[in-house]
């Protein structure tokens, strides 16, 4: 990674605010988010503009409350923002430290299924250096965890990369595999693009649930036992890992700081990835902050 690059030494926040509208792929529910540059030092704050008086949630793992569906954070109380973790993704790939985030309602639009809105449109705000240098979270010693034939490990790197392996019954998704280093260019070019996906036989569930109000054919993909169901077809011929490293990358963005580590994962996912983290921050001997002069 190009520590003589200001971009990677120091924080930065976005130049101009970025507003969206959508709907929420769970609630189905339009939604309308405002980023907002923040001080240096402040990370990344989530703030309900429909609640009065609401201070604001840290997007920070220990402020995770769901993973069932997709990554949920909230105060402890009743106020939860979901569905957070393309947004998410998208901010801590394209370098973005600190922003302030208004949402009118608790889910995130899904827009297409993918990151690829969030970063065109954080490219299009710019980029704003700050003073302070950033803090790197470095791993020292390879930290692992299991829970059943799932597996998440993070080793020793001088950049962030991904090493992302998923398995699926289904012959159309089935047994996909990718490594990707994580840099703005990268991740705009290879994995930005990839959108969440899903099951014809799951979505039905989830429709009986009252869940995926807000899916369809032009914010997921949707594949059937032997066919993707998208007129226009997938983006990649493995766009379903690309997607799942996607997710990965904005599930480890809430550790709070960028990471120098290899991520490899088995078959996990959200609620996997928030247990890991936890880990993670309790194994304190394998691990150190860094700053780079």
């Amino acid at each position: 990674m190009p520590f003589n690059d200001d971009s990677y030494k120091f924080q930065h926040t976005i130049n101009n605010e970025i507003n969206l509208s959508g709907v929420g792929v769970h609630s189905g529910r339009k939604s309308t988010i405002s980023i907002k540059p923040a001080h240096e030092n402040s990370g990344i704050t989530f703030f309900r503009s429909d609640l009065p008086g609401h201070n604001g949630i840290k997007a920070i793992f220990k402020n995770v409350t769901d993973t069932s569906l997709a990554t949920v954070i909230g105060n402890g109380g009743e106020v939860i923002v979901s569905t957070i973790e393309h947004l998410m993704a998208a901010l801590s790939a394209m370098n973005i430290d600190n922003a302030n985030i208004y949402i009118d309602n608790h889910e995130l639009p899904i827009l297409d299924g993918s990151a690829n809105t969030f970063c065109e449109s954080i490219t299009n705000a710019g980029l704003s250096r700050q003073n302070s240098k950033r803090n790197y979270f470095v791993i020292t010693v390879p930290i692992e965890f299991e829970e059943g034939d799932k597996f998440v490990g993070i080793y020793p790197s001088d950049n962030f990369k991904i090493s992302c392996k998923i398995e699926f019954a289904n012959k159309i998704i089935g047994n996909q595999e990718l490594t990707c280093e994580i840099t703005p260019e990268t991740f705009i070019k290879e994995i930005g693009r990839a959108r969440t996906f899903g099951l014809m036989s799951d979505v039905n569930m989830m429709n009986l649930m009252g869940l995926g109000r807000g899916g369809s054919l032009d914010s997921a993909i949707v594949v059937d036992e032997d066919k993707v169901l998208n007129p226009e077809g997938l983006r990649f011929d493995n766009e379903f890992v690309r997607h799942k490293i996607l997710d990965c990358v904005g599930d480890f963005s809430l550790l709070g700081m960028p990471i120098l580590g290899h991520v490899k994962t088995f078959k996990s996912g959200h609620d996997l990835h928030r247990k890991f983290l936890t880990h993670l921050f309790n194994n304190k001997k394998k691990w150190k902050t860094k700053q780079f002069s």
